[in-house]
């Protein structure tokens, strides 16, 4: 079965009871998720860059002499295609040691990349997954707006207006939040027909058709990149740009499951069928 049309911004797929929420950060450990930093092996966590303390994800640069644009990544154990993903997050301390000036954007920024191809197709130089990046920023107090929830795209396009969007980052609509406060992102993703940002119950940005294409991704596999693929799923992860930053939660609502309301698996807030999912 296809998925359902989309629902209207600010209109929830159903009535998610709070347990249909995944805990992807279970608060107490990282066993459920792998690192990979350019440079560097698949599952080496680099200078203890990702940690748990105090019930919170946190990223870490205290540990480093210095910092030469080994970017990282986060990776979740499980890819995704059609799901509610939420994330709350913070920005704390001051940048990583070393970081030149050129990462002046790195300041403050995050991100969550969505329809990442596995974490172990990527090869030890490349610097970002090919994925889908909903950008998370905080403001800099400068007196300048600075939105979160955008959209970047290493090695990936998007469709908006019915247009192919090829440049790398298109800015939301959000407000800018400034300090240390904690921000709750949302993301409305239904595999390669709809991904949709949400920060403060607010649609802030929507578009379609992503896909594999374009640059602003270094060292990679060309046999993975291959453009005009079309994104229809994948791996979720969090980034380790040279911002430190803290995560008290991440988590999930799988809208793909079992449809059919004679069994007990059915969800209502399911929006793509799975039929194998209705067989205990």
């Amino acid at each position: 079965m296809a998925a359902r049309q989309a629902p209207a911004a600010g209109r929830a797929e159903g009535a998610p009871d709070a347990k249909d929420w995944i805990q992807l950060f279970n608060g107490k450990d990282l066993k459920d998720w792998t690192m990979k930093f350019a440079g560097y092996d698949l599952g080496v966590n680099v200078h203890d860059t990702f940690r748990v303390e105090e019930g919170l994800l946190k990223v870490r640069y205290d540990k480093w002499p210095s910092f030469n644009e080994e970017f990282g990544h986060i990776f979740y154990r499980q890819p995704f295609s059609h799901y509610r993903l939420a994330a709350e997050y913070r920005f704390v301390g001051e940048q990583a040691p070393g970081a030149p000036a050129s990462l002046d954007w790195a300041l403050r920024n995050n991100g969550l990349m969505l329809h990442a191809p596995h974490p172990k197709t990527m090869l030890k130089e490349q610097d970002f997954p090919i994925s889908i990046e909903v950008q998370l920023l905080g403001g800099l107090a400068n007196g300048k707006p600075r939105t979160t929830a955008n959209l970047c795209t290493p090695g990936t396009h998007v469709v908006m207006d019915g247009k192919l969007v090829t440049r790398h980052c298109v800015n939301s609509r959000s407000k800018t939040y400034e300090g240390d406060q904690w921000v709750r992102v949302e993301v409305l993703v239904h595999g390669d027909e709809l991904i949709r940002h949400i920060v403060d119950g607010e649609t802030v940005l929507e578009y379609t058709k992503p896909q594999i294409g374009g640059g602003e991704v270094k060292s990679f596999d060309p046999a993975i990149k291959v453009d005009g693929t079309p994104l229809t799923g994948g791996y979720i992860a969090l980034q380790a740009e040279s911002a430190p930053t803290d995560f008290r939660k991440v988590e999930l609502l799988n809208l793909e499951g079992c449809m059919d309301p004679k069994s007990s698996r059915f969800r209502a807030h399911y929006v793509k069928s799975n039929p194998s999912a209705c067989t205990p």
